[in-house]
């Protein structure tokens, strides 16, 4: 397939948009046999580079356990840094750990609308829902 091989090509010269395309393929099998190792080996290279759909994607990782170890702390910290860097879907999640209290993160609402306004401005729709209950 042409896009992997262009994918990798970019990947090797730390590309993190390629490491992350790499990563998703890996992930959903898409043109190239499904391998959860190799999707976080590569989510995990375009991470460090502070791209935040991987960081998003090393946090849902860690949370269901796919091919590692699950940890809800990891989970957490790479939610986080998504988040800061802008991805919606984290800010999300996070806004919503924050208000129930979930997964290691305390109840804090202050917090919780913190995060629920950032993904609302980023277009996240469920957010701009739950922040209407308000």
């Amino acid at each position: 397939m042409k896009a992997f091989e262009w994918y990798s090509k970019a990947a090797a010269q730390e590309h993190a948009g390629a490491q992350y395309d790499l990563g998703m393929m890996y992930a959903y099998g898409e043109g190239i046999t499904k391998n959860d190792v190799k999707a976080f080996e590569w989510y995990s290279k375009a991470a460090a580079q502070e791209h935040a759909g991987a960081q998003y994607d090393l946090g849902s990782i860690y949370a269901n356990g796919h091919g590692i170890a699950q940890s809800t702390a990891l989970s957490n910290t790479w939610y986080l840094k998504a988040a800061n860097n802008g991805n919606a879907m984290a800010q999300f999640n996070i806004g919503k750990k924050y208000l129930n209290g979930d997964n290691g993160l305390q109840k804090k609402r202050g917090q919780a609308l913190n995060w629920l306004k950032k993904a609302s401005d980023n277009g996240h729709i469920e957010a701009k829902s739950m922040l209407a209950g308000f």
